[in-house]
């Protein structure tokens, strides 16, 4: 796992994996209380104040490993707050720091409109204080100070957000999601350095229905190719997942297939009627349209994604399976609560969660010769920024669509998006087709991705270079997928 939480992200890997061990066993109600003194056995602290700080906060992490919100509120949003972990940052993003020298010129207290700035004597000299209560963060003081000693000290989950749905309680300090905001994207988890902000998770839910003999299928993202080295495959993944129980596993990269060729129908009609689309795969980025631009929901392709057309290609074969999305993203956890989208995934899982409920059963990922494809380079490539849109613009090419005059604004990650889609608002976007993926560089550089898209991509690409050169539409006709129904409100 790529992340600067290595700490925190050892010890979330950990619940997980005890989480998942007592599930299998079907001891999890009767031993969960147990879990924050079996990791913290103490008597000293590792990590915190106290034991008791350390085990309140597996306490939490269990909760969450269990799909429950921590303490004792209850939301659906997936990505939230863990209160026990989240204090140790400052109230004020303005901070004075030791290059104060206590200055006759008060240029600092001079500059500050709200008083919020005041003097005590520290040592030998007196230093300015920041009061956070009436602090208004506009920066005034910083920007006067002759020493450049006020420096803005945003909190690291803050500064994450790409949508400002973080804030901090003026009493507590505590970190607070708006949930009217947050399009869930993850990106917070990793940034805190504290491990204060986590994600609900599903495993719970996934072991038990293998355990009541479910038949429960998995369905792979585009993105695994390449974040676990060179020899763990797609078909590494289907060996370990069937001896977890699951009956089958199929590549989402077949659903990229179906949803570049329901959206290239959409772009091509769009085209001629003279309007613009936006893609529709990425959650955070839909997220982001329906809850920040509004105005621009008509726009968003009808076309479900690549993760629910596998789903509902299973579905329409076997209505009564449970179906399982593995990947990088938290975001595909709030898709499925959609309940306006039918045939959707039933649950979702990221791929440490994945790894950890295998490791929870004594399976390992192990190399596997054997090369299963289902999927075209295209519907592979829709794990990596720009992977969507040539997708579709090669299915508009081989229905015979000239697409020579045909821009696309490819945004790549949450801030670029956000610029597109004010620029969309306004009519001042010179490309009429977006498509827009939350995370820079795709689907590939997920909260839950394994390894930098610098390591990746040449075991990434050699990946995916064994695969055959079928088109789209022909690779959908050999799949038996050409009539799975495509389009948001469409019953399965």
């Amino acid at each position: 796992m790529v992340t600067n939480d290595k700490t925190t992200f050892d010890i979330t890997q950990r619940v997980f994996y005890e989480v998942a061990k007592l599930a299998w066993n079907g001891e999890l109600e009767e031993k969960k209380e147990n879990l924050p003194e079996e990791m913290i056995p103490g008597p000293h602290a590792q990590y915190r104040c106290c034991i008791y700080r350390e085990r309140e906060i597996i306490r939490e992490r269990v909760r969450m490993a269990r799909g429950m919100c921590p303490g004792t509120k209850d939301t659906t949003n997936i990505v939230q707050v863990i209160p026990a972990a989240c204090d140790d940052c400052p109230l004020s993003s303005y901070t004075v720091t030791d290059n104060c020298h206590g200055c006759l010129g008060h240029a600092c207290y001079n500059s500050c409109r709200f008083g919020a700035i005041s003097f005590s004597h520290d040592g030998n000299k007196n230093r300015a204080h920041i009061d956070p209560a009436k602090c208004k963060e506009c920066g005034m003081c910083s920007r006067a100070c002759p020493y450049g000693a006020i420096v803005d000290l945003v909190r690291p989950c803050k500064k994450a957000c790409p949508v400002g749905a973080i804030t901090m309680d003026p009493e507590s300090g505590l970190c607070q999601i708006d949930e009217s905001k947050c399009i869930q994207c993850g990106h917070c988890i990793h940034a805190c350095p504290f491990g204060a902000i986590g994600a609900k998770t599903f495993i719970v839910d996934v072991i038990n229905m293998i355990r009541a003999g479910e038949k429960v299928y998995a369905m792979i993202a585009p993105a695994v190719e390449g974040q676990y080295g060179k020899d763990i495959t797609v078909d590494s993944w289907r060996a370990a997942l069937k001896k977890a129980g699951f009956a089958d596993l199929l590549e989402v990269g077949l659903g990229g297939d179906l949803t570049a060729a329901a959206e290239a129908d959409e772009w091509a009609e769009a085209m001629e009627a003279g309007e613009g689309k936006t893609t529709s795969c990425c959650p955070a980025f839909v997220n982001m349209i329906h809850k920040h631009f509004p105005e621009l929901n008509d726009k968003i392709s009808t076309t479900v994604s690549p993760m629910c057309a596998v789903s509902r290609m299973i579905k329409e074969k076997e209505p009564d399976a449970i179906t399982v999305f593995i990947g990088p993203c938290q975001a595909k956890k709030s898709e499925i609560l959609d309940t306006s989208i039918s045939g959707n995934a039933d649950y979702v899982l990221t791929f440490d969660e994945a790894f950890q409920m295998l490791q929870g059963k004594g399976i390992d990922l192990e190399p596997v010769e054997e090369f299963t494809q289902q999927a075209s380079v295209f519907g592979k490539r829709f794990g990596n920024s720009a992977g969507v849109a040539g997708a579709v613009l090669q299915c508009m090419k081989e229905q015979g669509v000239d697409t020579s005059n045909l821009k696309v604004k490819v945004a790549n990650g949450a801030a670029e998006c956000k610029t597109a889609l004010t620029l969309m608002k306004m009519g001042r976007l010179p490309e009429k087709f977006m498509e827009g993926m939350a995370c820079e560089g795709g689907c590939v550089q997920g909260p839950s991705r394994q390894r930098s898209l610098q390591e990746l991509t040449k075991d990434r690409d050699a990946m995916i270079g064994r695969a055959d050169k079928r088109e789209v539409h022909e690779n959908l006709k050999m799949q038996d997928a050409e009539h799975v129904r495509m389009h948001r409100g469409e019953e399965v």
